[in-house]
């Protein structure tokens, strides 16, 4: 059982060094080059995905009743995969049995295994980039991304927070308490770290494996078993993980049932079902703020973290790289559509423009200026595909479709067409103008490629609209363009009360909806869109309790 745990020792110890001087270190490449990965991953791995499809993926898990799975592709085509359905009853006590060998592993070995997993499936990267590419609707080099390493490395990030929280009580201690002249007092106390319960990990359909993984992982490696609810729509690359993490915990002479999957057609209430379970001690789950909140009211057994809806914010005040800025925008709207927790939605300019080395640019100046650098970006169609992916849903597109009706088009969304794939839905970014005094329009999450360019009275203005706004509704992201130091300290102290990760002045190949694992906090937990922040102390904290022993000893 200690294999793993000595074979992963190295990395380990280099994932918790990254964690205390936060500096860049990733543990698994992000280019899927053949240089990188071997010349023939990328054919095998597709050969892998497409070996799935329009088959049932078998697990062997107890309890399984019948199949389920209507997963379609947002670029068009239906993956006719079934994933088994489960008696709930039968796969939470087959998991509950797996728990005390799992338990008395110990956190070293528990971390060694999971480090394991992920290896593993860091090795099928290209085989997980198609699954999440066909699920999520993100492109190709972005799905292998951030659904493959970056993903993985959160993976990695979580089990070493796990292990060190675990650790940082002794197993032993000898406790000694003088009497004066009379013999001390002594005794031997034991220290055991005990898991809560089974892990419920209810996955989204955007980043079906990134924003899984830190919970499925800190999960486990605080001793949890864990049932892992993905999204109807993208079931696929949980599923893969799955068994992947069946098949290792199997070789090191654990349950597979630590780790089960419970999947369900789309209108179901299994995710429902399963949060209150008494025997559910753990939720994470990322998606809708309803359905966030009311978790965090039933689920009262269980810790709960959740990441749900908000709204980013960028405050426009100066610049001195306007052509900088504006590409950097314009990435960032564009990225997988917008389609990101992370992306910004409200740029607050003021009225009479902000300051470039040329001179102020007005409003409609400024929006024109940043249409075009939407087109420069994307270019031709066959370009913009790489960059814009599909739309994941028909709620996306109606938002897209209906934004007109919220205020003027000043950045107008046009269909393109993917040369792969002619059922694929692709948009380009809309761009609304309207007033800050529409917190109807802009004051809430509006999901996907829509963006507004809201108006203010003054910089000072803008500042106070996104710490009222952040502290009320919630964001993942702020951020502020500004040459002004009062004005980058001004937004600084807005992003600390309101609880809100800032960028400052971002005009190179770093964008506000991106996190560096092992270095960026994803969340706060200090504003409405997340109770927790991914892979802190905190987010791993509620997984594990200490139960300690003692008894004299001469």
């Amino acid at each position: 059982m200690t294999a793993f745990a000595d074979a992963h020792r190295e990395t380990l110890d280099r994932a918790l060094a990254a964690l205390a001087d936060r500096g860049y270190w990733s543990a698994y490449p992000e280019s899927p080059s053949p240089r990188v990965y071997g010349e023939t991953a990328a054919a095998e791995g597709l050969a892998a995905y497409e070996a799935h499809l329009g088959k049932r993926f078998e697990l062997d898990q107890p309890g399984t009743v019948g199949w389920v799975g209507a997963e379609r592709s947002p670029y068009g085509p239906e993956l006719g995969v079934t994933y088994p359905r489960a008696d709930l009853d039968v796969l939470l006590a087959a998991a509950r049995d797996a728990m005390p060998a799992w338990r008395d592993a110990g956190p070293a070995v528990r971390a060694g295994v999971c480090v394991e997993i992920v290896n593993r499936i860091n090795r099928r990267s290209f085989e997980m980039a198609n699954a999440v590419m066909h699920t999520s609707g993100q492109a190709f080099v972005m799905a292998f991304q951030a659904g493959g390493p970056h993903a993985q490395d959160r993976a990695l990030e979580a089990i070493a927070v796990a292990y060190a929280e675990q650790t940082r009580v002794p197993a032993t201690a000898r406790w000694e308490k003088p009497q004066g002249k009379r013999p001390p007092v002594v005794m031997e106390k034991t220290y055991t770290v005990v898991p809560r319960g089974i892990g419920l990990v209810i996955g989204c359909t955007t980043f079906p494996t990134w924003n899984s993984y830190p919970g499925l992982f800190a999960s486990l490696a605080c001793g949890n078993p864990v049932v892992v609810k993905p999204h109807p729509g993208g079931i696929l690359p949980l599923a893969i993980t799955v068994s992947i993490a069946r098949e290792v915990l199997a070789e090191a002479g654990f349950g597979r049932d630590l780790v089960t999957l419970v999947a369900e057609d789309p209108g179901g209430t299994v995710a429902s079902d399963l949060a209150v379970r008494p025997e559910v001690k753990v939720v994470d789950f990322t998606g809708s703020t309803a359905y966030g909140e009311w978790l965090e009211e039933h689920a009262r057994q269980a810790s709960v973290y959740t990441e749900k809806a908000g709204v980013n914010m960028i405050v426009l005040d100066s610049t001195d790289d306007y052509a900088g800025m504006l590409s950097n925008l314009a990435f960032s709207l564009c990225l997988y559509s917008g389609q990101m927790c992370t992306t910004p939605q409200n740029l607050l300019i003021p009225a009479d423009g902000i300051r470039t080395p040329d001179g102020v640019r007005g409003v409609d100046q400024f929006a024109a200026d940043l249409g075009a650098a939407i087109d420069a970006l994307l270019g031709e169609d066959k370009q913009a595909v790489e960059l814009l992916g599909a739309v994941v849903n028909d709620a996306v597109l109606g938002r897209v479709e209906g934004a007109g009706t919220l205020g003027d088009v000043v950045v107008p969304s046009r269909t393109v067409t993917h040369p792969a794939y002619p059922d694929a839905r692709v948009r380009t970014p809309v761009v609304v103008r309207v007033a800050a005094d529409r917190p109807d329009v802009w004051g809430a999450e509006c999901f996907g490629p829509v963006a507004f360019l809201v108006t203010t009275e003054s910089t000072d203005f803008g500042l106070e609209l996104l710490r009222r706004t952040v502290t009320a509704r919630g964001a993942l992201t702020a951020a502020v363009y500004s040459t002004d130091e009062k004005v980058v300290a001004g937004a600084r102290e807005a992003a600390l009360d309101a609880g809100v990760a800032l960028s400052e002045n971002l005009t190179g190949g770093v964008y506000v909806n991106q996190s560096a694992a092992f270095s960026d906090f994803h969340a706060t937990g200090a504003n409405p869109a997340a109770n927790a922040a991914y892979t802190d102390a905190y987010f791993v904290s509620g997984r594990f309790r200490v139960v300690q022993s003692r008894r004299h000893t001469a």
